[in-house]
């Protein structure tokens, strides 16, 4: 965990590779047939590793959640909403690398002495970023948690990717929420 981002949006979070639904969970005793609106939990985070951009990624996640329940029949509350969101976000920078082998990176290429080894070692391709968000869905009268889900995949360079990348990613998560889309 190098980056608590401020999204992903992360998450993510999602264009490059694709968005791998991680897990989901709906409590025993779950009933949203009693819920018809939403709001979210002030999102706090501190220290060194949020960026400058870290609000506007918020913003792009909790409109991606918010479109997606909407899509269910539940309407975003100003003030006390049958459903609370929280988000939870990670970030983590990843390195693609290669292992170099003989056949391809040694062969030919020492001319001299005979008393030489080979050593494979680990060449650096690239850097990318990889999100998860985790959504829990709590019901706001009895502060108890009613669904949970998570999703990671690669977080997409250009800022003006990153909002299509939630979107895609609150989708293939919410696919998974027990009330479908209408």
């Amino acid at each position: 965990m190098k980056n608590l981002f401020g999204l992903f949006l992360s998450t993510a979070i999602f264009s490059c590779s694709g968005v791998k639904v991680m897990n989901t969970e709906s409590a025993a005793d779950a009933d949203f047939s009693k819920a018809k609106t939403f709001g979210f939990y002030t999102v706090k985070a501190s220290g060194d590793t949020i960026t400058e951009s870290f609000s506007k990624r918020i913003v792009y996640l909790q409109d991606a959640i918010g479109s997606e329940m909407k899509k269910r029949g539940f309407t975003n509350a100003g003030s006390n909403p049958d459903l609370l969101i929280n988000i939870g976000i990670v970030v983590q920078e990843k390195v693609q690398t290669r292992e170099t082998n003989w056949q391809q990176d040694g062969r030919f290429t020492y001319v001299g002495q005979r008393n030489y080894t080979w050593k494979s070692t680990e060449v650096e391709l690239g850097r990318y970023r990889e999100g998860t968000v985790t959504v829990h869905i709590v019901d706001a009268l009895k502060n108890n948690m009613m669904w949970k889900g998570s999703a990671n995949g690669v977080i997409p360079e250009k800022e003006k990717n990153i909002a299509e990348a939630a979107q895609k990613g609150m989708e293939e998560l919410f696919k998974k929420f027990p009330v479908a889309a209408k």
